[in-house]
């Protein structure tokens, strides 16, 4: 940018704005899409209260919930029977969970804390979840022979969660390797439209390109996008040869 050299980004105002510009650059370019290296198990919290026993808190970095599985299984000597515990939209979890009697007792019904309540069953593992508010994970169902509660060590939770961010000299994005050419294109084409009021032809080049780039790869373990052969025989699938590797599957 032909500006002043500097050996921190505290040393000039400018400087100070071309920091919040590479922030603002990174959190763009993660939401175009769930980044793999993101992704992973995460772990709820348990309410811990009798009062909402299918309640569990869901961490504030959480950016999607991908599945919740549960351990089933009726008797703590038996093998671990870990098994999906299905999304319901509120709407349909309400309607599922409304066709109980609350008269018989195997039917808690339990405030989810705006008044709203809800039917749970209070003998069986969870079948289904949903969210009400993006703050909490509600089920619809548990185990009192069991426990009080759900437990948070009987999940297996995968969700994509967000990095944070440090505005200090020595810190490094949260980003796979292949992607900081992109973020630093994608920084000093916005720098210069900022800053100086002007497009850099070359930095917005060069940020189109590693943006479909990165588009087509983002699996590190999974080969690439993979595209539909919409029918055509003698070709299952159509890798990014950038990427191409043996299949063995």
């Amino acid at each position: 940018m032909d500006s002043d050299d500097v050996n921190s980004i505290d040393d000039t105002v400018e400087s100070q704005q071309v920091a919040e510009i590479v922030r603002q650059s990174f959190f763009d370019m993660l939401a175009t899409r769930n980044w793999p290296h993101l992704s992973g198990l995460i772990q709820f919290e348990a309410s811990g209260t009798p009062s909402q026993p299918t309640h569990l808190k869901i961490p504030p970095n959480v950016k999607e919930v991908n599945f919740i599985k549960y351990d089933k299984r009726i008797d703590a000597d038996n093998p671990m029977l870990m098994q999906d515990v299905i999304y319901l939209d509120p709407y349909d979890f309400l309607t599922h969970t409304y066709q109980r009697d609350n008269t018989q007792d195997t039917v808690d019904t339990i405030d989810n804390g705006d008044g709203v309540k809800i039917l749970i069953l209070n003998n069986q593992a969870p079948q289904y979840w949903t969210s009400f508010d993006d703050v909490y994970v509600v089920m619809d169902s548990y185990n009192n022979v069991m426990d009080s509660t759900i437990q948070n060590d009987k999940m297996q939770v995968k969700a994509y969660s967000s990095p944070t961010w440090e505005a200090s000299d020595d810190f490094v994005p949260d980003l796979p390797s292949e992607a900081f050419s992109n973020l630093v294109a994608e920084a000093k084409s916005n720098a210069f439209l900022v800053l100086k009021q002007m497009v850099n032809q070359k930095a917005e080049q060069t940020a189109k390109k590693q943006s479909s780039w990165l588009s087509r790869k983002a699996w590190v373990a999974h080969g690439g996008v993979k595209y539909a052969t919409y029918g055509r025989r003698g070709r299952t699938t159509r890798k990014d040869p950038t990427f191409r590797q043996d299949d063995t599957y």
